[in-house]
């Protein structure tokens, strides 16, 4: 049942924001989330003998509508920037221009890089710690919270890992 209650909930808050688009209203519901269940627990992996929930097994969360309808920032993205997908995933052209009933569409801007409020870096389990991996990614956020708003990186360090965030402070004057 998560499906129509988030397609619901997702209708709410176009309603409220009809100027938002569905990658808008999809950042809103991720990225205001609760990483606990209804009974404000941790959320359980079924699939891992009620283990707690790993990202890749929970997703978001649950989605919070209060939190939704005003999450501050949000991660945009258009009909381009997700055919740019298609095209880095290596899909045909005849799949693509059959996907986007469209017969002029090109992949020169081809983008594995979708302005998505999540990331994931995959490494070789062989890798030992003196081979170096750098793995960059790039996000546009908008705000939609109010006016003069300021935003700090906080990390938590994982064994391992180096990670570096730039700029580690954003400071907004007007909202969008």
């Amino acid at each position: 049942m998560s499906c129509p209650h988030t397609a619901g909930l997702a209708a709410l808050t176009k309603a409220a924001h009809p100027e938002w688009s569905p990658a808008a209203i999809r950042s809103a519901m991720m990225t205001t989330a609760d990483a606990l269940d209804n009974i404000d627990d941790t959320i359980k992996d079924i699939g891992d003998n009620y283990c707690v929930a790993s990202p890749l097994a929970m997703g978001a969360g649950h989605v919070n509508l209060n939190n939704a309808l005003e999450p501050g920032l949000i991660y945009n993205a258009n009909a381009e920037d997700y055919v740019n997908l298609l095209c880095s995933l290596n899909y045909t052209m005849k799949q693509i221009q059959t996907i986007t009933r469209t017969s002029t569409y090109n992949c020169l801007n081809s983008s594995s890089g979708l302005n998505y409020p999540s990331f994931i870096a995959l490494f070789n389990e062989n890798v030992t710690f003196s081979d170096t991996k750098i793995v960059k990614f790039r996000r546009t956020v908008t705000n939609v919270g109010v006016d003069t708003l300021t935003y700090t990186v906080t990390l938590t360090p994982l064994d391992g890992f180096k990670v570096t965030v730039m700029p580690d402070t954003l400071k907004f004057i007007e909202k969008i």
